[in-house]
Formats: C-alpha cells, sequence, structure tokens
C-alpha cells in the first residue's frame, strides 16, 4: 500500500517539477536576453509554483491567523524543507536560505531561479544581507527568514538570531511572527522533520509512502520594529512563536498599525 501511495504522488510531484524547470528556465533565459521579469511578478510566479508544490505534498493544512495585507519579514520556526512550500503558498515571497541549498541538485537551482537571497555562515556576509533585505523590504517585497538558522525535530526552539532584523529596523517593516507545526495521530509528526544528515530525496520518498500527516500554520500579531533593538526583537519574536508552539510566558508586543485601503 505505501509503494503504490508513494508512486502515485511520487508522479503527480514529477509534473509540479517539470512546470518549476519551466518556469525557471523562463527565468534563466529571459535574464539573458535582458528581459528578467520585475521581482514582483517572479515573486507571484514562485508563489503558483509553491502553491501546486504544497499540495502534492502528504499533507493537510490548517492555517490560524490573517496573510498581512502589507509588506512584513516573516520570521519562521524551521522544521524541513517542506516549510517554504507550505508558507510560499500563503502569499507572493522572497526567501533567506542557507548557502548550502544553492547546491542541492535540482532545488538549488530552482531556489536561485526564484530570487532567494543565499546566507553564507559567519558574521562577513552580514553587512551584504543587511542591505539585501532591506531592498528587498523597502520595495514592498516580503520575505521569509527562518531565525533559528537551521532546521529543528519540532519539540523545541533555537535561539532566534536578531542579526538578520536589521534591514527590517531600517526600513520600519513590521515582523510577521510564524508558528509552523507538524502532527501525525494527535502527537508532533516524528518523520516530517529534516534534521541532521538527512537527505532530501530520501526523506521525501519516506514521506511520500505515508499516510497523510497534519500541518498547522499559525500567522501570529505582527510586531512593529521601527526604534527597536534588534535582540529585542528577536526575543519578541521567538516568544510569540513559543507561545503558540507549546505556550509559555507572557510577553508584550508593540502593536503594528494596520494598513489603509489606498
Amino acid at each position: 500500500m505505501g509503494r503504490l501511495r508513494r508512486a502515485a504522488r511520487l508522479t503527480r510531484l514529477l509534473g509540479v517539477v517539470a512546470l518549476g524547470l519551466t518556469m525557471a528556465s523562463t527565468f534563466a533565459v529571459a535574464k539573458r536576453l535582458g528581459l528578467q521579469p520585475s521581482e514582483n511578478r517572479r515573486q507571484r510566479w514562485t508563489r503558483a509554483f509553491m502553491q501546486r508544490l504544497a499540495a502534492a505534498l502528504p499533507f493537510d493544512v490548517r492555517i490560524t491567523g490573517s496573510v498581512p495585507q502589507r509588506p512584513m519579514l516573516w520570521l519562521s520556526n524551521h522544521v524541513s524543507w517542506t516549510d517554504i512550500p507550505l508558507l510560499g503558498m500563503l502569499t507572493p515571497l522572497s526567501f533567506l536560505s542557507k548557502a548550502e541549498v544553492r547546491h542541492w541538485p535540482l532545488a538549488g537551482w530552482l531556489a536561485a531561479q526564484a530570487g532567494t537571497l543565499f546566507l553564507r555562515r559567519g558574521a562577513g556576509d552580514a553587512q551584504r544581507l543587511r542591505t539585501h533585505i532591506g531592498l528587498q523590504l523597502a520595495a514592498d517585497r516580503p520575505l521569509l527568514i527562518f531565525p533559528e538558522g537551521t532546521t529543528s525535530n519540532g519539540h523545541a526552539l533555537r535561539t532566534f538570531h536578531g542579526r538578520l532584523l536589521a534591514g527590517a529596523i531600517d526600513t520600519g517593516t513590521p515582523i510577521q511572527p510564524v508558528a509552523i507545526e507538524y502532527r501525525r495521530d494527535g502527537e508532533l509528526d516524528p518523520r516530517a522533520p529534516f534534521v541532521g544528515d538527512d537527505d532530501l530525496l530520501s526523506h521525501l520518498l519516506r514521506l511520500l509512502a505515508l499516510p497523510k500527516g497534519q500541518v498547522h500554520i499559525h500567522l501570529l500579531e505582527p510586531i512593529a520594529s521601527a526604534g527597536m533593538e534588534r535582540a529585542v526583537l528577536a526575543f519578541q519574536t521567538q516568544q510569540a512563536v513559543q507561545q503558540a508552539l507549546f505556550g509559555g510566558p507572557d510577553w508584550i508586543a508593540v502593536p503594528v498599525p494596520q494598513a489603509h485601503a489606498a
């Protein structure tokens, strides 16, 4: 049964990947011809691909909270590579990812063509990223960051690093905290996390052979960034996600004014 399920899902997934390759190839050819689509259009195309990819994954998805109607810097806990399509399907987003992803077969090339910013380890890349993140946000293009810096098994949060939040503070862009949790049979899903030395293909094939799991995406109250210290802003965001996932101490956030329709 598991093999038949995996074969059917894999066939559907390969169709989605073929679509992604076509879209990414279009971006690459357009760039060579000097006809590169705008970043806003590329975000919209990327979202369309993420919606199809998320639908091909073996998850039932529940969403609480509202997708923000103004550009924000999205900060989420990080459990698996599947976080990216599951969040990317919600709204046009750009992504910040660790540099190693650029070298993943196929997935790395797709990520690069989608306009992903790649983060190298260490502090030497901080100013470049601050500039690029600030430019993205100043142009009203939402950006998704995983401030833990790596994935976890979903049982606890790692520290949210504040050095990536300077661009949001510089531009006064609010933070959209996100908590994502994977469950199976009423418990935290032991199969969904992508951690350690696991490889992408093996992880994917295991997921496709299983019955559907459940994903709960919490879109939490936005947090104002203007005038904030990076460490304080990172801590407040971490506490918001901690509360949503596991409960925890009360925290205080600066409310964000709602955007008015033009």
